[in-house]
């Protein structure tokens, strides 16, 4: 008797931590532990160990198994070399794995059974065999128990590394959180590409082109609308626009399996750097909060469509491009970063807006999501309503999605011009732009010009007609 109170303690024992290792979650690295700092082309570290890769990311595993995505094509070169080799690896051992089990005609052993029945299987026998009253033969019932405990560790150990082990790497989609990753709640089919495609085939030219894969759509352009710009700002910070290499890849990145959020993610306390969705123009469109979170329209940062400059003089819009109606109809003109399209005032089949969700918008006809851009705050989306991944080196208010295309700023920032308003913005060549303002009743104006070669000049005359110079090259 008293060897089958030891055999029950043992039994608990044994119990409590196979069920602790059955609710282990993943996550091989804790605080402390080596982690890799891998180096983006902007700049920017993120800390995470290579875990596996797709088509365009590698996949980070951070302390407490976080889970980080990162675009192959951000990488810094030495980086990139390394993930390539990575990569690469990856893929040879998973062909020999994959080539010895159909060589050899082999099934892994995991495979082959539905280890969770097994484990609740020799729970049963064991409960079975702690409860009978019936077995009284001691000689007999011990080593059957013994046997039936070790069955059972045995299939309770098999069943947590399993679950360990085929946890599916929670967040593909990306994440709403910018630290642990989640399972998506409910997914949606893929986007048509030519649906997405039509939707930018009134904009294509030399600076616009589209192409994608398995992942995302991709829009490459040069950041310059066809439309004028910066008429209209009362309150600037002395930047304007020049063109941006949102090319190569470089691109922006549609993705094309949109992923509902759990909780999707508000406007008004994320997001206040980058952008938050792409114009079919090719011009991206920020938070309508500016990185202090106020509204750039309500304070006069933003010009008659919409658009201002920001510090690496790249054009993008804070307000909803409804004037791309005119030219797009009821197609869409723009798609949120999280995957679901952006419409003007009027829903795809030409009906009155239906009423608008927190998020900015609503199912459609096809019961899929969709935002519409309005005159009054938030403009374009209220929160993110599909998963999307945060750049890990931007914490919150001013955090970015990822992937997105990069500005390349051409010179330093400059400091806001009080009183000025812009009253007037053209193209006296084809590489040359004037901007002129005014501040009370006296002018001032900002001529540059570019070479080929990405030579820019800038002649500054401010309001009591001093003249300055300045030149600066594009790397």
């Amino acid at each position: 008797m008293q060897n089958l109170l030891h055999l029950n303690k043992l039994i608990l024992l044994l119990l409590l931590l196979s069920l602790k290792l059955h609710a282990h979650e993943g996550g091989h690295f804790s605080e402390g532990e080596f982690l890799k700092v891998w180096h983006l082309k902007n700049g920017q570290n993120v800390s995470g160990n290579f875990l596996y890769s797709t088509k365009s990311e590698i996949v980070l595993e951070q302390n407490g198994g976080n889970l980080v995505k990162i675009p192959i094509a951000i990488l810094a070169k030495n980086d990139l070399t390394l993930a390539q080799f990575k990569i690469k690896k990856y893929a040879e051992i998973h062909q020999q794995y994959t080539q010895r089990n159909i060589t050899n005609n082999q099934v892994p052993f995991f495979e082959m059974i539905d280890i969770r029945s097994l484990g609740y299987f020799l729970m049963f026998i064991l409960i079975l065999l702690l409860l009978s009253k019936k077995l009284k033969n001691q000689a007999y019932f011990l080593p059957l128990q013994r046997v039936a405990l070790y069955s059972f560790c045995l299939g309770l150990f098999i069943l947590a590394c399993k679950s360990s082990s085929d946890v599916t790497p929670a967040g593909t989609t990306g994440t709403n959180t910018g630290g642990t990753t989640t399972t998506p709640s409910t997914s949606i089919g893929k986007t048509s590409t030519s649906f997405i495609d039509s939707a930018f085939a009134p904009y294509k030219s030399a600076s616009l082109a589209t192409k994608w894969d398995d992942t995302y759509f991709y829009v490459s352009s040069n950041g310059i609308p066809a439309h004028n710009m910066m008429v209209g700002i009362t309150s600037w910070q002395q930047q304007v626009p020049i063109s941006q290499p949102y090319t190569g890849t470089n691109h922006w990145s549609i993705p094309l399996a949109p992923v509902y959020a759990a909780t999707p993610v508000s406007t008004k306390t994320n997001f206040m750097k980058g952008a938050v969705a792409l114009a079919v123009n090719g011009i991206p469109i920020f938070n309508a909060l500016n990185n202090r979170g106020e509204d750039s329209f309500l304070i006069g940062e933003l010009d008659q469509w919409g658009g201002h400059c920001g510090k690496g003089d790249d054009y993008h819009y804070h307000a909803a491009p409804l004037h791309l109606s005119a030219t797009s109809g009821l197609k869409a003109i723009a798609f949120a970063l999280d995957g679901f399209a952006v419409y003007g005032a009027k829903e795809p089949d030409g009906s009155t807006m239906k009423t608008l969700d927190e998020s900015h918008g609503h199912a459609g006809s096809n019961n899929v999501y969709h935002y519409h851009g309005t005159n009054d705050y938030p403009y374009v989306i209220g929160s993110m309503k599909g998963k999307v991944t945060l750049d890990p080196s931007t914490p919150a208010p001013e955090n970015q999605i990822v992937p997105q295309a990069f500005s390349s700023p051409l010179r330093p920032a400059l400091t806001p011009l009080n009183g000025a308003s812009i009253t007037a913005f053209s193209a006296p060549s084809a590489s040359s732009y004037l901007l002129t303002y005014k501040i009370g009743t006296k002018t001032g104006s900002v001529q540059y010009s570019w070479t080929n070669a990405n030579l820019y000049t800038f002649v500054f005359t401010d309001v009591d007609g001093k003249q300055t110079n300045a030149t600066y090259q594009r790397k």
